[in-house]
């Protein structure tokens, strides 16, 4: 009997032109490390140092458009994160992170709706997710967090989702009224869409962080109106740490000494190389950006293991799991909830996971019933783990359960997952082709 297919190709990108971006050289997808990609359930976004390229992978989906970022040349800025922003079918926007602090949001024209700087650090990361309102409400909510070196950063979506909302009412009407009142936070005005911001760095600075929740306030403590949220980080110093952190903003004096002491002396740098490029040209100083203080965080946990060092971390759709792969090979499993760690494997390097959910009572979901089919039930969250040096992508059952599927990955190939909205995984070959496995 011939062996059932786990892939089938559902797009392509092989006549997009991406020569900008380095298509056309073999193992162009994997081998630039500031190669960033970004997958949405029509479109991809590939971007390198300094340009953007958003073309559509689905059928019927085969416009191209290019972005080119205002960036600094004095403080050498660049491109260093990118993600989707999904709010339902309709809205949608691309976000861009530079690597001193900036964060842009582009319709998917490529037109600039909005740049705010978050902190004097390169962005790292860009995570989109919905989160739960409290524990006793099953209401639901989005949030963007913005992750820099042993600092974490959290919007509240539905800010940005009035703002990608205002920019497709701005798009589609052609003349603009101007009595109708702009969001805060548009491009067109000086304001700041309001955002929290925590000092991480106890244990050093992180590779990659993420807010994983809402959490219960500390034992005796006044109960009040205000959330704690719990962030995990992985880094150098700490393989895992996990901190509590709280939206009042009295700090600690590290995190004020933070606050005062860095952008002060990024304003000094900046100020003597700005003498070294000036120009003949007089132009009008701007007035100095000032960033907000830090909230206060709270260390909870961390894990110590010399010479290990944590290197990404993959978010459940929940958040109560969070996969970390570290330097020497191996893939931890962490309750995110209980701050321990479930499973382990060994013998993965440069692998990268994601989460999904997969049919996994197939006999029982076709025999249940001849109507409806297969139901959540039937489903199972599972980890699939990319290991590029042993060439395959494997699949497995969470949190104890056996390996699924093991599919063949060629060499060059780089696995993709689409926004949190999304409900398919897929990797991007090096010919172009994308694949859905499940």
């Amino acid at each position: 009997m011939a062996r059932r297919a786990s892939t089938t190709a559902i797009g392509s990108i092989v006549d997009a032109d991406l020569s900008e971006v380095g298509a056309g050289k073999e193992g162009w997808l994997v081998s630039n490390p500031n190669l960033l990609t970004a997958l949405d359930t029509h479109y991809v976004a590939i971007a390198n140092k300094s340009i953007v390229i958003v073309t559509g992978w689905s059928s019927g989906e085969s416009d191209r458009v290019r972005i080119l970022p205002e960036l600094s040349p004095i403080e050498a800025e660049y491109i260093s994160a990118i993600e989707w922003l999904v709010f339902g079918d309709d809205v949608r926007g691309l976000a861009i992170g530079t690597s001193s602090g900036y964060l842009m949001v582009y319709s998917l024209e490529g037109r600039l709706i909005h740049r705010q700087r978050i902190y004097f650090a390169r962005i790292i990361k860009l995570r989109v997710r919905g989160t739960k309102r409290d524990l006793q409400h099953d209401t639901s909510s989005e949030e963007v967090c913005v992750v820099l070196p042993g600092v974490i950063a959290r919007f509240d979506g539905s800010d940005i989702q009035k703002l990608l909302q205002w920019s497709i009412r701005e798009n589609q009407s052609q003349f603009w009224d101007q009595n109708q009142s702009e969001p805060v936070g548009t491009h067109n005005s000086h304001a700041k869409i309001p955002y929290q911001l925590w000092n991480v760095n106890k244990y050093g600075a992180c590779a990659d962080a993420a807010i994983t929740g809402v959490m219960p306030p500390p034992l005796m403590e006044v109960q009040s109106s205000q959330r704690y949220y719990c962030a995990v980080t992985v880094g150098e110093d700490a393989v895992i740490s996990a901190f509590r952190l709280s939206e009042d903003k009295s700090r600690s004096l590290v995190g004020a000494i933070l606050s005062k002491v860095v952008p002060a002396t990024f304003s000094t740098i900046a100020s003597v190389t700005k003498l070294l490029w000036r120009s003949d040209s007089q132009t009008p100083k701007a007035k100095e950006e000032k960033i907000q203080s830090f909230a206060r965080a709270s260390p909870l946990t961390c894990l110590k293991d010399h010479p290990r060092k944590g290197e990404k971390l993959t978010l459940s759709p929940s958040g109560t799991l969070a996969a970390i792969t570290d330097s020497l090979g191996r893939i931890l499993l962490l309750d995110t909830q209980a701050r321990v760690v479930v499973r382990l494997w060994k013998g993965y390097r440069d692998a990268s996971c994601l989460f999904m959910e997969m049919l996994v009572n197939k006999d029982t979901a076709s025999s249940s019933s001849n109507y409806y089919g297969a139901v959540k039930s039937d489903y199972c969250l599972c980890l699939a783990i990319h290991a590029p040096r042993k060439g395959i992508i494997e699949v497995w059952q969470m949190r104890t359960g056996p390996r699924l599927v093991s599919v063949p990955c060629s060499k060059g190939s780089k696995m993709l997952q689409p926004t949190y909205r999304g409900t398919s995984v897929c990797s991007f070959h090096k010919n172009g082709a994308c694949h859905p496995f499940g």
